[in-house]
């Protein structure tokens, strides 16, 4: 009988460690020391964990031309946040290529002295960022939460998660968090021309929009600082393709005659963007 029990008692046992192989296990806290930057990886069976990322974009500041008052805005909500002082939540939008992820990089490399850190998160994930918030808030580092090319379509969980996170759940209100994102849609979800039909016109011309289109703009209107992005015009881009070519170490008459190749490339891209010029001044440094 004692066999028999001993038996059973070891079959449980093994069981019971595989069970717990396969059940979601509490977010663990990384080592700190080794990186600045994180990201947010769901792995077998739903575990959760940050993995440091080992070699982070060298982009700063100084390197972001033409779109100075994003620039100036971001750098002062991202001061005040590392120094303890009330911050906003960030939603950068507009057009592709224009600076928006950069910004936020470049951001973290110039406050990573001063205890700034980053965490990315994809759009997929945002219903664990509570999770996330539990391992770092009594962490004496400043942490910004980044979500790229954040959108949704209609009926994904992330987006009620987003918004109770951003306002409405108090397990964010931690003052060592906020949430930097960015979209290429200002209200971070389809709008479609049906949805007009639910306005009600009144006697004056006023139209007061329904319910549905309320909760489309309800999410980015949580975010306390929105930051847009335009596209660039021709001198704008080439001062863009200037700056990069000079930081290759290419000379001022290069750079001169460079413009017309610049050009060209812009227009075989159909855009004048930052990451247009950028990749041109890689191409052309390359050659010469």
């Amino acid at each position: 009988m004692t066999a028999q029990l001993e038996h059973l008692l070891a079959r449980a046992e093994h069981l019971i460690d595989r069970l717990e192989a396969v059940l979601p296990q509490p977010l663990a806290a990384p080592d700190w020391s080794a990186a600045l930057a994180y990201r947010y990886r769901k792995r077998s069976a739903g575990h959760g964990v940050l993995e440091p990322v080992r070699h982070v974009g060298t982009m700063r500041l100084s390197d972001l031309h033409e779109i100075e008052s994003q620039k100036e805005r971001i750098r002062r909500n991202t001061e005040q946040f590392v120094h303890g002082k009330p911050a906003n939540n960030v939603l950068l939008t507009g057009a592709r290529g224009t600076g928006k992820s950069s910004l936020i990089k470049a951001c973290l490399n110039e406050y990573a002295t001063r205890g700034l850190r980053l965490i990315e998160v994809d759009k997929a994930d945002l219903t664990d960022l509570p999770d996330i918030v539990d391992v770092v808030c009594e962490r004496a580092e400043k942490f910004i939460v980044y979500c790229d090319d954040l959108s949704f379509e209609n009926g994904e969980p992330g987006y009620k998660a987003l918004k109770s996170i951003l306002d409405g759940s108090v397990a964010v209100a931690t003052p060592n968090v906020l949430i930097y994102a960015t979209s290429n849609r200002r209200h971070l979800l389809p709008e479609y021309m049906r949805e007009n039909l639910s306005y009600t016109p009144t006697e004056d011309g006023e139209v007061h929009p329904g319910e549905v289109v309320e909760e489309k703009i309800s999410l980015s209107e949580r975010f306390g600082l929105w930051l847009s992005f335009y596209p660039f015009a021709q001198d704008e881009y080439l001062a863009i393709v200037g700056h990069w070519l000079a930081s290759f170490g290419v000379t001022g008459a290069a750079i001169e005659a460079a413009r017309a190749q610049a050009l060209v490339w812009a227009l075989e891209r159909g855009s004048r963007s930052g990451r247009v010029a950028y990749q041109f001044a890689r191409d052309y440094a390359g050659q010469h």
